[in-house]
């Protein structure tokens, strides 16, 4: 009999991933076809905001409800392409089990360039942030069952993608509904620091992203419900002590956790605490 339930599961699985393909396909007959590597979809793309092709690689729950719309997860990467020095942040989302145990369509798009979640001054082909906004969201949105608002978009990053987190939420308060950093250079003052400046170009580029600055100005976060979840650290404790007491004086809701200290990598344990938090902020329209 327990064979039995693993082979219904295992069939479970494969119909819900044929069904979405089929669903996909049949709809938006004009966007890449997806490929499937077993475990999740994989949509490769070609940019003209990113120097290369990439790909949007996208987990979806085991059981799809019919009709249902899910908030989407987007995992947020720290290296170019697909390289995995600091781990893989789908892999350690599947790991956990994360995506059924939320209800979350998960979504890790790739970058042509080290990701900073920035657009460059004069580079046309190394725009992450209009790449991100405008084509990586609204594709997911056209192919999977994604609830399409502010709350049904999350983002998760560590490091230079805890930055880039942050950093698309308060630059796009009305898209983005909640937003998880760990281990994050959030007061970082240069832009020529770990291989920042071939995406900022210039440090008055960067002056136009630097994260604190731009919460102090924000009247969308100030007045809304807690949305940024900042927790853990490796590298850059005193960053977050600095983002949390700056937040703190400008009374800016935010859930802070001061560690504990891991290592910098995405299997290194603080992924479950920063998607629970994620989950059990409240809906920022009621």
């Amino acid at each position: 009999m327990t064979e039995c339930r693993h082979c219904q599961q295992s069939v479970g699985i494969i119909l819900v991933g044929v069904i979405l393909a089929l669903w996909a396909a049949s709809v938006f007959a004009s966007d890449p076809p997806a490929q499937s590597n077993g475990s999740w979809q994989v949509h490769p793309l070609k940019s003209e905001t990113q120097a290369g092709p990439t790909q949007i690689r996208v987990l979806v729950p085991d059981r799809v409800e019919a009709g249902k719309r899910m908030p989407v997860l987007y995992v947020l990467p720290v290296e170019a392409n697909l390289e995995s020095h600091y781990g893989d942040g789908l892999a350690e989302i599947q790991r956990q089990d994360i995506h059924n145990k939320y209800g979350l369509i998960c979504a890790a798009p790739t970058f042509a360039h080290l990701p900073w979640y920035a657009d460059h001054p004069t580079d046309r082909s190394i725009r992450q942030e209009s790449y991100f906004v405008q084509e990586v969201v609204p594709l997911v949105e056209r192919l999977y069952p994604a609830q399409a608002d502010r709350d049904g978009r999350w983002l998760l990053g560590f490091s230079k993608s805890g930055w880039g987190a942050w950093s698309l939420l308060v630059r796009h308060p009305d898209l983005f509904g909640r937003a998880a950093a760990w281990d994050a250079p959030l007061d970082m003052p240069r832009f020529d620091l770990y291989g920042a400046g071939q995406v900022f170009g210039t440090q008055a580029q960067f002056e136009t992203y630097r994260i604190l600055p731009a919460l102090q100005k924000s009247e969308a976060l100030l007045q809304s419900p807690t949305r940024l979840v900042l927790t853990g650290y490796d590298n850059f404790r005193i960053q977050h002590e600095t983002a949390h007491r700056q937040l703190e004086e400008w009374k800016i809701p935010h859930v802070y956790r001061d560690g504990p200290k891991r290592k910098h990598v995405w299997d290194s344990g603080w992924v479950p605490e920063a998607v629970e938090l994620l989950a059990g902020l409240k809906p920022t329209n009621k």
